[in-house]
């Protein structure tokens, strides 16, 4: 049997024939010479490298190597990431598996107790988990038994009513912080008391501060959103009688007239209004039945959605001239509404009115009544609410009856408003009192 020739050409000794384990050993003896001059520069030079020099990967003894964004070696099967958190790479089989951790000694634990599991057939490969399913197991293992059940409803609440619509279908490891601040946009825009997004901003800060600490996620997005500043409280603006009664006289023109008009009677808030359909109508008991609003989700358009707060859902007795303005309301674009299971406020074909339609509509109306020379200020959908509940304080709606039809979650909110109305005729409520002294 004819042997294989273990002899090279070396190409740079001319005729000298070297065998392979030779040139390997040489090879190996130029490498250690070069990694050596780098760790001189490394430790001569800290912190003082090139970014991409200071994190290059190299050989020593044979083990895997690195160093730090300051030039400091890393322990082996260890680097440090841009984000500044480590990474632990270990290996089974020809396959890498990382663990990640905000210091060096927990990169470590972690990547043994990973070698652990692959070397006992414990591991078993993270399968990509949505939002609203981490939310679910956050809830029952780690808090339920932790928090009041008070507590817990709480939070139930907040993340069905404010986040799980937006994103409780993306992956967990998907949400960035981009996602977390524009969730928090929409809600200043919905009007969200600061308050309320605060305990929203606490309930997502838990669930992945969970998943973090669980290797689900490399980051804790919530982090790197910022919370809205608190906003100087805005006096609460309502219509004179003059006003309203401007308002309406122009706003016969718009195909809006019926909304406003409903509004101004009932203090339904915009989104209820929008939401309401003719089966909502009681004519046997004479009452509305607001058991829906409106919302707007960013790529899904408007959806339904219960009201406000629990209080929100409510009866609203139906007077004979908010019966009128319904009925003509009816048959306003020339479908039957009551048959087809629509929205009694919608556009011309049937859809959701959007807020700025209805806001651009207010505006129009508004220039008609400036055109014609009177002085009058812009206003917002939330005025008429408002401005119902001035009017019933005047009449002298008692504040426990006001709040049932306004849907107030708690009895303070409605005597905010009595001493917001009230100083206006403080003079007038003292000249009654007079004939008792």
């Amino acid at each position: 049997m004819r042997r294989r020739n273990s002899w090279k050409r070396n190409p740079g000794a001319g005729a000298v024939l070297l065998p392979i384990s030779e040139m390997l050993r040489q090879q190996f003896d130029r490498e250690r010479q070069w990694d050596k001059k780098y760790l001189e520069n490394v430790e001569q030079h800290p912190g003082e490298l090139p970014d991409h020099q200071a994190r290059k990967l190299y050989f020593v003894r044979g083990d895997f190597m690195a160093v730090d964004k300051k030039g400091k070696q890393l322990p082996p099967g260890i680097r440090q990431r841009a984000n500044g958190r480590y990474e632990g790479r270990v290996k089974v089989e020809y396959r890498s598996y990382s663990v990640y951790a905000d210091t060096i000694t927990e990169t470590k634990k972690k990547m043994r107790e990973l070698k652990y599991k692959l070397d006992h057939g414990l591991f078993v490969e993270k399968e990509k988990i949505t939002l609203d399913e981490w939310n679910k197991t956050w809830m029952e293992q780690y808090k339920k038994n932790r928090v009041k059940n008070s507590t817990y409803n709480s939070y139930q609440k907040y993340y069905k009513g404010a986040i799980s619509k937006r994103l409780g279908k993306k992956n967990i490891a998907d949400i960035r912080g981009e996602h977390i601040q524009s969730l928090y946009n929409n809600l200043v825009e919905e009007e969200w008391a600061l308050s309320s997004i605060k305990v929203v901003a606490a309930v997502l800060n838990g669930c992945f501060q969970q998943a973090l600490k669980n290797g689900l996620i490399e980051r804790n997005p919530v982090k790197l959103a910022e919370l809205p500043r608190q906003k100087e409280r805005k006096e609460r603006q309502a219509m004179t009688k003059e006003q309203q009664a401007l308002f309406m006289e122009y706003a016969k023109e718009s195909y809006l007239y019926n909304f406003f008009a409903v509004m101004l009677r009932t203090g339904m808030r915009s989104g209820e209004l929008k939401g309401l359909k003719y089966t909502d109508i009681d004519k046997k008991e004479n009452v509305i039945h607001v058991q829906r609003t409106l919302k707007y989700i960013e790529g899904q358009g408007y959806l339904e959605d219960t009201p406000k707060t629990r209080t929100s859902t409510r009866d609203i007795p139906l007077t004979e001239d908010i019966l009128t303005l319904l009925e003509n309301q009816k048959g306003y674009w020339g479908f039957k509404v009551e048959r087809l299971d629509r929205y009694l406020f919608c556009n011309e074909e049937g859809k959701p009115l959007s807020r700025e339609r209805v806001q651009a509509e207010i505006d129009r109306t508004i220039k008609r009544i400036r055109a014609a020379g009177h002085v009058f200020p812009r206003i917002t959908s939330h005025v008429f609410r408002h401005t119902f509940a001035t009017r019933a304080i005047e009449a002298g709606m008692q504040p426990q009856v006001l709040k049932t039809i306004l849907g107030h979650s708690s009895l303070a909110m409605t005597m905010d408003l009595y001493s917001h109305v009230l100083p206006d005729t403080k003079a007038e409520e003292m000249q009654k009192i007079i004939s008792m002294f």
